[in-house]
């Protein structure tokens, strides 16, 4: 299909020098995008897996649990994919504020993240609509502290940025003038909101999402917000009441076909090759999500029935246990507080555990010590390993 570019390229002067900045065309593209054929198998495709990871969430007896879980992971992910090194296990020990030895300014990037984001569903869950306001307050959250806390957190730029290079001038991509910003992102609200686009909410958040990159509103945290808003855009049309659905793994597994297909889409107007590869991203990210979860819930059950073996010390291991469950890395004071039984009590159900194999200390210490559910982090952090 012969459709041009997916926007118009308009020479500035900027720094002393000669720039081409890239200005987007309103979505949706004119003509549409093509659903049909074998593009038409993998959207239904991609809608089942969706569906099947919605009924599985559905039907868990805990589905926060998983929601903490997942949320924790996409945010290691997506802020690897900016260069941050941390692992699983840092963000766990950040958060029980047990930081030393960990890359404190990635594990604090990670952990901006996962407020973002439990900003923005939170805000949703109020009935808040998914808008640029709250685009720009989980910005906020994002860069609240650590690197790019300088960098006008909750606040569209309002200067020029730019992808690759060292400057403007020599720039792979250059994003619209930042006086164009506002007007672009009012545009792709609109988009969000329109109730009688002619396709699925799975292309409405493929189209959205290359819009939002091309327009690259922020200094900083662009990517990551732009990933968010794929999970948001699902979250918000139904498609998922819980929003496990995050596509940075696959993105980060298919890093430079990802770009390249951005550049396709927006130098020539080929959505049909960018929703084919996002389209396959949904279908395998979906699938593997109702794995984990399948494999978590395997592993919960197997190691519950050996707690309930114990005999007359299992009612108070089996309390300690569900504890670790929420939170797979924690010491003896945090496990007895969120069990709601006392420090020696919780000692005796940790010691059970490490009989059985299935908690593991990991700081050698004769006090202060930290214990891992080992196989359950195992599970969560396959994919999740630094670059």
């Amino acid at each position: 299909m012969q459709r041009g570019p997916a926007g118009t390229f308009v020479e500035r002067h900027i720094g002393g020098e000669r720039v081409r900045t890239f200005a987007p065309y309103p979505l949706p593209p004119d003509p549409g995008p093509q659903i049909t054929g074998d593009r038409a198998r993998l959207h239904e495709q991609a809608l089942l897996a969706c569906g099947r990871l919605d009924a599985i969430t559905m039907l868990l007896p805990e589905p926060d649990l998983f929601l903490y879980a997942y949320v924790r992971r996409e945010a290691l992910v997506s802020s690897q994919i900016e260069g941050t090194q941390s692992s699983f296990s840092d963000l766990l020990l950040f958060e029980l504020e047990e930081a030393a030895g960990v890359p404190f300014h990635d594990v604090v990037e990670v952990s901006n993240y996962v407020a973002a984001l439990d900003h923005g569903l939170a805000r949703i869950g109020e009935g808040f609509p998914l808008s640029n306001r709250l685009l720009r307050e989980m910005h906020a959250h994002l860069l609240s502290r650590g690197r790019g806390a300088e960098r006008q957190p909750g606040a569209f730029r309002r200067s020029q940025n730019w992808i690759g290079g060292t400057r403007p001038g020599n720039a792979h991509f250059v994003p619209p003038a930042w006086e164009e910003v506002e007007d672009h992102m009012a545009g792709l609200e609109r988009f969000i909101h329109d109730r009688e686009l002619p396709f699925s909410a799975l292309v409405k958040a493929a189209l959205a999402h290359v819009q939002f990159e091309t327009i690259h509103p922020f200094l900083d945290g662009n990517g990551r917000i732009g990933r968010l808003l794929i999970a948001l855009i699902l979250h918000q049309e139904g498609v998922l009441h819980q929003p496990l659905l995050y596509l940075s793994l696959y993105f980060k597994q298919h890093r430079a076909e990802y770009y390249r297909l951005l550049d396709q889409t927006r130098n020539v107007g080929d959505w049909e090759a960018w929703l084919d590869f996002f389209l396959d991203g949904v279908l395998v990210t979906a699938t593997g999500a109702v794995d984990t979860a399948h494999r978590l819930l395997a592993l919960f059950a197997e190691d519950q029935q050996r707690i309930e073996a114990l005999g007359r010390a299992a009612a108070n291991t089996l309390r300690i246990y569900q504890a670790l469950r929420t939170r797979p890395l924690a010491n003896i004071n945090d496990l007895a507080s969120r069990a709601g039984v006392s420090f020696p009590t919780a000692s005796r159900a940790v010691a059970a555990l490490e009989r059985l194999g299935i908690l593991r200390e990991i700081t050698g210490r004769s006090r202060d010590r930290i214990y891992a559910y080992d196989r359950y982090i195992t599970i969560l952090n396959e994919g999740a390993e630094p670059l």
